[in-house]
């Protein structure tokens, strides 16, 4: 069954990272969209761009639409598994699955370069989210209050984690949570 799939990224890649370095990442995917780098992924919105390495900044930009299939999602969390290593700092790939019935299933890939940078990423990302919401309804001090419980959370969670995970935590790493909604990136 072939699905209809957006990525949307923005990823801060160590100072003289090179595009044969992203591309040898990269691999995974582009063995599983049979092309030979990222020049030739084209999305199927003409305004997207793709995958674009950007030299001046040592970022890559992320932005397509493709139709993909069943192990689309094995290929794209390998290929960003190996751009942990290449990465400044944790950071999310966006990606929204539209299904055939209208539903848009939205997931979020944490990638980074160690496993405590992607905590961290998850836990800044929750902490926006939940900002977000709470400001609509309650004043900053009732939202810092929360805020500072979700931070504690995330602390208490992760001196669990470490006892468990202490040889991993110099590896580079992604998770993928996932959530559904009905919102779309563009």
């Amino acid at each position: 069954m072939r699905l209809e799939v957006h990525l949307h990224a923005h990823l801060e890649l160590c100072e003289g990272v090179s595009r044969k370095q992203v591309e040898v990442a990269l691999r995974p995917l582009f063995d599983y969209l049979d092309v030979d780098n990222m020049g030739e992924i084209e999305s199927l919105e003409e305004n997207q761009p793709g995958i674009v390495y950007h030299q001046r900044d040592f970022s890559l930009e992320i932005c397509c639409t493709m139709e993909v299939g069943g192990n689309f999602f094995a290929a794209l969390e390998k290929a960003m598994h190996n751009m942990g290593r290449l990465l400044e700092q944790a950071s999310t790939v966006e990606v929204i699955v539209y299904h055939e019935d209208g539903r848009d299933e939205n997931q979020l890939i944490f990638v980074g370069p160690t496993s405590a940078a992607i905590y961290d990423a998850q836990r800044r990302r929750m902490a926006e989210e939940i900002s977000l919401l709470l400001r609509r309804h309650f004043d900053e001090s009732a939202t810092n209050e929360v805020l500072a419980l979700v931070n504690s959370l995330f602390r208490r969670e992760r001196k669990g984690e470490l006892s468990n995970d202490d040889i991993m935590e110099d590896l580079p790493s992604t998770q993928m949570p996932t959530s559904i909604g009905r919102r779309r990136l563009h």
